[in-house]
């Protein structure tokens, strides 16, 4: 009879960022045209690289992937929060929490890959110059992609498999705005410490793996441009901006939210929605304020 009775959890209850109606209204504005601009801005990024011949590269073609993960990853959770805004009752069901937990860590394990092959692929630009057409050729590329893909998805379907047959009978209130493993996995009906162990270890290994990978690739270019250029460091510097840019605000909220071992709910909210919303936003921005070859395209396109 207890088996029967520890029945599973059909839905989990969302509490969301505040319980203010005026200030809901708010943010519902906020975040409506904060994901309209989203998804214009990285679609519009991934068209203007197909159609401009210019812009058919290795770094472009990265680029345009990029554009297309932030697209997929701000699509994850922002459509639903946006909606809960206008619901005074919050929920999920079980099977839409595993969706997003799935494709938050498909897509975001994807993209910390595909962050590695862009600097990859700054490092050989500038590092082997000589070589760049070769090692970076049309195969290269589409191996890299893939390999982002794929990485992605492994990561993601270990999560998935770790948590999704878990016994969930008793509480089913999330503080947060979406299902996400840390605040999921403590309504579990058992002991869970070693589970999420195992879990971090999964996310912090990825992780940190390519951070480490990120860090070695810009170091070595800035070190190779320093010593072969005078003004190396302000080339070095204008160069990879853009990249590191987004590698620290990617990579920020991560390390805080699934490594950093204590947890205070309103910094958790806040990184939360950096790393779902604002950062999906950034990107476009960053690479197409500092990038002459992509104004230029969007010159050609009004005319």
């Amino acid at each position: 009879m207890e088996k029967v009775n520890q029945s599973v959890v059909s839905e989990f209850v969302i509490l969301g960022l505040c319980d203010s109606w005026v200030l809901q209204a708010f943010l519902l504005a906020i975040f409506s045209s904060l994901y309209l601009i989203t998804i214009l801005g990285n679609i519009f990024i991934v068209v203007i690289i197909i159609t401009d011949l210019h812009l058919h590269t290795p770094m472009y073609f990265l680029l345009a992937n990029l554009s297309f993960i932030d697209f997929c990853l701000s699509s994850v959770t922002t459509p639903k929060m946006i909606t809960d805004f206008l619901k005074k009752n919050k929920t999920i069901s079980f099977g839409g929490c595993m969706c997003q937990i799935f494709f938050g860590h498909f897509f975001g394990g994807g993209e910390m890959v595909l962050l590695v092959s862009m600097a990859y692929d700054r490092y050989v630009a500038i590092c082997k110059p000589l070589h760049y057409s070769s090692l970076m050729n049309r195969h290269t590329c589409i191996r890299l992609v893939m390999a982002s893909w794929t990485i992605g998805f492994v990561h993601s379907v270990s999560q998935l498999v770790m948590i999704v047959k878990l016994p969930f009978c008793g509480p089913r209130e999330l503080d947060s705005f979406f299902c996400d493993i840390p605040l999921v996995i403590k309504l579990a009906c058992m002991d869970t410490y070693v589970l999420e162990m195992l879990i971090n270890a999964d996310s912090g290994i990825l992780a940190i793996i390519c951070f480490i990978l990120l860090l070695i690739s810009y170091s070595h270019i800035l070190f190779t441009v320093c010593l072969h250029s005078k003004d190396g460091a302000s080339k070095a510097l204008s160069t990879c901006t853009a990249h590191i840019t987004v590698v620290v605000l990617f990579f920020g909220p991560c390390i805080f939210i699934y490594l950093w071992p204590v947890s205070i709910t309103w910094v958790d909210k806040f990184l939360a929605v950096f790393y779902a919303v604002i950062t999906p936003l950034l990107n476009p921005a960053i690479y197409t304020l500092r990038n002459k070859e992509i104004k230029n395209a969007m010159k050609k396109l009004q005319c």
